[in-house]
């Protein structure tokens, strides 16, 4: 997947937690990662952003393995080296291989993939590409998966496209010791 090139430096610096009025502080710590220093240039729009994004990252119905499959392909698909930097160590942790990782930057989806894994990046993909799951995908995912689960796959596509562009846009930097696309 080729994409434009990204920002190499900063648009918007992250920003250093000691600058911040206490009630940001308390969102955005010392030791907070680039994403939040970024976008505590906005602290109203960080501090509602992470309660739908907690819903989508800690309170999800989807597996852990399954839901951080979607997220990592997403981070692929939008060209955001963070978010698939940040999600390699938090999809390992979930149960993906090293080698499920780096396969999910290949357009086949053939290996490793079971047949739900094959479904799930399917949707993925449709939700990046056309902003909707096919019938067909979405008559796979049914059969698997419940209402709230879907819906769940759904919003965790659309989350994670929407973190990526504003990482994209912001030239939000890799933090340090995070990888980005496998070489």
């Amino acid at each position: 997947m080729s994409h434009r090139p990204r920002p190499s430096a900063p648009r918007l610096e992250p920003l250093d937690p000691a600058t911040l009025d206490e009630e940001t502080q308390a969102i955005v710590p010392p030791g907070s990662l680039n994403i939040f220093r970024t976008l505590a240039h906005h602290p109203k729009l960080l501090k509602r952003w992470l309660v739908f994004g907690n819903h989508v990252l800690a309170k999800s119905t989807l597996p852990a393995r399954e839901r951080e499959l979607v997220i990592l392909r997403t981070g692929w698909r939008c060209g955001s080296h963070y978010e698939f930097g940040q999600h390699t160590s938090i999809g390992i942790q979930a149960g993906l291989s090293e080698h499920e990782i780096r396969s999910l930057t290949d357009d086949s989806v053939t290996q490793p993939w079971t047949p739900i894994d094959r479904v799930l990046i399917a949707a993925a993909d449709e939700l990046h590409d056309d902003q909707c799951i096919s019938d067909a995908t979405w008559a796979a995912l049914a059969e698997s998966w419940t209402d709230q689960q879907i819906l769940d796959l759904i919003f965790a596509v659309g989350q994670y496209t929407l973190v990526s562009m504003a990482l994209n846009s912001c030239g939000v930097q890799l933090d340090d010791g995070v990888p980005g696309f496998p070489a």
